[in-house]
């Protein structure tokens, strides 16, 4: 085993490389513990130059909306009237409280990814 710090993106490719003759390793073995070294280094490695950003919550919505098949008007019993709902889909008006209540409780969005912050936009 042959183990060092992953410092460029050639480094990081040739252990997705190893990675990938390891992935049938049996746990308990040298080439398991080969595997969970190697992949425990690429995660720290992607987290510090891949990393994801969390969606911003009108995204959120916008997921669950799809995945249900939910139209805009199919938010008014959570955000209000059609035009608040429009308001928000678009980046004019921020949620309230109330609406990821709303939100979470009925869509079953969670309350983290609602309570994020973001930029609403200039009309």
């Amino acid at each position: 085993m042959n183990i060092k710090p992953i410092k460029t993106e050639a480094d990081y490719e040739d252990a997705l490389e190893r990675i990938g003759e390891l992935m049938s390793a049996q746990p308990d073995t040298p080439e398991g513990d080969e595997l969970d070294v190697l992949t425990t280094l690429v995660e720290h490695y992607e987290a510090r130059h891949y990393p994801i950003d969390t969606p911003n919550p009108i995204e959120v919505i916008r997921f669950r909306m799809e995945q249900y098949g939910l139209k805009d008007k199919d938010l008014v019993p959570f955000i209000g009237r059609s035009g608040r709902v429009s308001e928000v889909l678009n980046y004019q008006r921020k949620l309230t409280l109330p609406m990821i209540r709303k939100l979470h409780a009925g869509l079953h969005i969670p309350t983290e990814s609602l309570v994020q912050d973001y930029e609403l936009r200039q009309v």
